[in-house]
């Protein structure tokens, strides 16, 4: 797996020392608590477990999956959910979990589908924001890092499934996924 790396852009320390950051900005914005942090699957998965370990509050944690990408490296601008909240969020402080801002395609459905279930308040939470791709108009409230317009992979980022358990954040080699 690594030799399929061009670069490391992000490396384990960066992306802790950020997530801890993004938890101290997201208390900060919530001294109660009392928060549903909705993880969007698969990517999410090890972002919102980092960052939901690094909050001091009370906080709760729930899923959805979307899918606009399946096996591709581009979005088909379809949206699909996979998998729906298990809870109710209506009335309650609500941050969508996202691994990656790209086009905003899929991150625009899921903030305006569950802006309709009548949240407190809705917030969005981004690893890492590729704002060179956006199509449509969604920025993050709390973002890790803006980054260029490249495949990258790790820390729950995938290619084909593949390359979620790296530490860090790589630019995937182009001849990976221009097969």
């Amino acid at each position: 797996m690594e030799g399929a790396i061009e670069k490391v852009l992000l490396t384990e320390e960066e992306i802790k020392k950020r997530v801890n950051e993004l938890a101290k900005e997201i208390e900060k914005d919530f001294p109660h608590g009392d928060l549903i942090l909705i993880g969007v699957l698969k990517g999410s998965v090890i972002f919102v477990s980092d960052l939901m370990r690094a909050l001091n509050l009370k906080v709760t944690m729930d899923f959805m999956a979307v899918s606009s990408y399946g096996m591709s490296s581009e979005t088909s601008g379809i949206v699909r959910i996979l998998k729906d909240l298990d809870f109710d969020i209506e009335g309650r402080d609500v941050i969508i979990v996202e691994d990656i801002i790209d086009t905003g395609t899929t991150l625009k459905y899921l903030y305006e589908y569950l802006k309709a279930r009548h949240p407190r308040t809705l917030k969005i939470c981004c690893l890492l924001d590729k704002p060179d791709r956006r199509r449509v108009n969604i920025e993050g409230d709390y973002v890790g890092f803006k980054i260029p317009d490249a495949f990258v992979v790790g820390y729950g980022l995938d290619y084909a499934e593949m390359f979620r358990n790296l530490p860090y954040i790589g630019i995937l080699k182009e001849d990976i996924y221009k097969k």
